[in-house]
């Protein structure tokens, strides 16, 4: 929030930011198919290139403004709540502003190679546009409902684009689940809200503005904070995927792979990330639930880790990274460290990006081809797709000067300093496991002999410009964007003093010594996994077979299971639940609901069969039951006293 002294400023040009994109979608959606696939691609990347270049304008008069704001209208009236339909943009949003549109414009560049051929190109970018629309009304609303609006909204958008193939049924299934599990996150999300704004009426405050929150969230008990920042938490680990409600991301890498990179890479799943550092003030005051958030980062960041070091698919191996990476985001939110997990969602939207369109990229040389041990042998066929590759690999496991490095390696820092051993130990082991997967299928992908089918071995070649020029600048931005958050031991951070007016000062620094021999361990384990994974993968010319599977360990077959979770869900929850609804329809819904519905018509109609035998139209019958009714009558008030 603004702190005292600083100016506010109203910027009518905030609006066009998400509406561009927004306008876009529905002129493709409408006209696209007239347009052609080109020009409905071009119209749509064009579109957020312009939100770009307004938000780079945006954050560069920033520190002059303090606050840039935009009020839309009144949404929501009744009594003393008002909810506005207003957009801010502070220190925070202008960073992830860049990160959306940013990434986003790049991966619309991919875009337009990769769907070249695809006939449904059109409905594939009006979802993509709707896909930025949604996510910049996440980040850019000052108040907690109209956050809510694009949370849903990247939500749905998520659905559709994974299960954008809906002709294979996986790809369907892939997008009912993540549909699913993100709606029962959003339950909690929705609780989290409730609780909120009736805790704060009752002490007379009915806003849900976060300038508003952050003024009057001291009135609200230490115990109602607590349950109200777990239910909010319910809410970040679904779009997040963070445990136990993950297992919806793996899956996502459904869609095509410029989905995977939107989704992993630059919107929903920093959603979490962004909800929870936009609402500090509220997380500050629950150290409590900070405990459960650390640990819940670090616990998921090591499970995933493991997955991600036996899987073969070359986007699941990513899609656990991911999930991975996030774990650290969390890890160092728990840790109160909020600018440093801006940080490394900043730092983790380059070189995850390029890792996906690079997986891309080889996918589509290969026909279509995931399975890394049918790849191989591909550096000399995709030079350039290699290289940004090897940039990105050495960014996500921390290479020294790699944006992965400055992020990743602060986080550590933070856990180390602030004395969470435990937290760090499981950073730490992560940070390993890191390094050997990624270098384990940079090896399998593209060294050793190519193990490709033979109908493609003759067609392998580099994808065109639209899709190389989007992984240099993002394999560029894998090393340079880590600079801006530099240790004091080299050139000290510029993304604190950025942040600073946001969360403050909240870099734990303790003796110079003891942060370079933190660091300097990390890089001896990642340079010992590193070297591990050479020796098994690199220097061999052919990997692990299908064949030689079944003889691996006990252990390997939990890893490459994903450690059953989705099975111990599917027989915990998902059977029971289908079960029981089973016999609901079949049993409960005929006998008890039926039963009432036709008990009350059978009723209605044996007393309507009763009255229609009285009604014989004989008049004189009629005269008899006046005279039988008097009679009752008279008798009745004759015997009174």
């Amino acid at each position: 929030m603004v702190t005292a002294g600083e100016t506010i400023t109203t910027l009518d040009l905030l609006r066009w930011i998400p509406l561009i994109p927004l306008c876009a979608a529905a002129f493709n959606m409408f006209f696209g198919s007239n347009l052609g696939k080109a020009s409905a691609g071009m119209l749509a990347t064009s579109a957020v290139g312009a939100s770009f270049l307004i938000a780079l304008y945006v954050f560069l008069r920033l520190p002059a403004a303090g606050l840039f704001s935009d009020m839309l209208y009144t949404w929501i009236e009744s009594g003393g709540f008002q909810v506005r339909l207003s957009f801010q943009v502070d220190a925070l949003t202008s960073v992830m502003l860049l990160i959306v549109t940013g990434i986003g414009f790049l991966i619309h560049i991919y875009s337009l190679g990769y769907m070249a051929h695809d006939e449904d190109m059109a409905r594939f970018f009006v979802y993509l546009n709707l896909f930025i629309f949604f996510m910049l009304v996440l980040v850019m609303a000052d108040n907690l409902l109209v956050l809510f609006v694009g949370w849903e909204g990247v939500g749905l958008c998520s659905y559709l684009l994974i299960g954008f193939w809906y002709h294979d049924p996986n790809n369907v299934i892939a997008g009912n689940k993540a549909f699913i599990v993100n709606r029962i996150g959003d339950f909690g999300f929705v609780l989290g809200i409730l609780l909120l704004l009736t805790e704060l009426g009752r002490q007379g405050v009915w806003s849900l503005d976060f300038a508003e929150l952050q003024k009057h969230v001291r009135l609200l008990s230490p115990q109602m904070i607590t349950a109200i920042t777990l239910l909010l938490l319910v809410g970040a680990a679904g779009k997040s995927a963070q445990l136990p409600l993950f297992v919806w991301l793996p899956d996502a890498m459904a869609g095509p792979t410029p989905v995977s990179a939107l989704i992993h890479a630059a919107t929903m799943v920093t959603a979490g990330g962004y909800m929870t550092a936009r609402l500090h003030f509220l997380y500050a005051l629950a150290p409590g639930t900070l405990e459960v958030i650390a640990w819940i980062g670090a616990a998921t960041a090591f499970l995933a880790a493991s997955i991600a070091l036996v899987q073969n698919d070359i986007k699941k191996v990513l899609a656990y990274s991911t999930v991975s990476q996030l774990g650290y985001m969390f890890l160092a939110v728990g840790l109160g460290a909020f600018s440093v997990a801006i940080f490394h969602v900043f730092t983790h939207a380059f070189f995850k990006a390029c890792l996906f369109l690079g997986a891309g990229s080889v996918i589509h040389a290969l026909g279509g081809e995931q399975d890394m041990r049918k790849m191989g042998g591909l550096r000399s066929h995709m030079p350039t797709t290699y290289r940004t590759y090897v940039i990105a690999a050495l960014a996500i496991s921390g290479a020294p000067l790699t944006a992965g490095f400055f992020s990743k390696d602060l986080i550590l820092w933070q856990a180390f300093s602030h004395g969470a051993l435990g937290l760090w130990a499981l950073g730490l082991l992560t940070a390993g496991m890191t390094a050997f997967y990624m270098f384990r299928q940079l090896f399998m992908v593209f060294h050793g002999e190519l193990r490709a089918a033979e109908h493609v071995r003759g067609h392998l070649h580099e994808s065109p410009p639209t899709m190389t020029l989007p992984l240099v600048v993002l394999s560029l931005g894998s090393i340079f964007s880590g600079w801006l958050g530099a240790p004091e031991y080299l050139w000290g951070s510029k993304w604190d003093r950025w942040l600073a007016p946001i969360f403050g000062a909240q870099t734990h620094h303790g003796s110079l010594e003891s942060e370079i021999l933190v660091t300097a361990a990390t890089l001896a384990l990642v340079g010992a996994a590193i070297y591990l994974a050479y020796l098994r993968h690199g220097r061999a010319v052919a990997t692990m077979t299908q064949e030689a599977e079944p003889r691996a360990g006990a252990f390997y077959r939990l890893l490459l299971n994903k450690y059953y979770v989705d099975e111990l869900y599917d027989r915990a929850v998902v059977r029971p639940f289908t079960a029981s609804s089973a016999w609901l329809a079949r049993v409960f819904d005929p006998l008890v609901i039926d039963g009432i519905a036709n008990g009350i018509a059978g009723t209605a109609r044996r007393a309507s069969e009763l009255w229609q035998g009285l009604q014989t139209g004989n008049v004189q019958h009629y005269l008899v039951g006046f005279l039988v009714g008097t009679l009752a009558l008279l008798g009745y008030y004759i015997g009174q006293p």
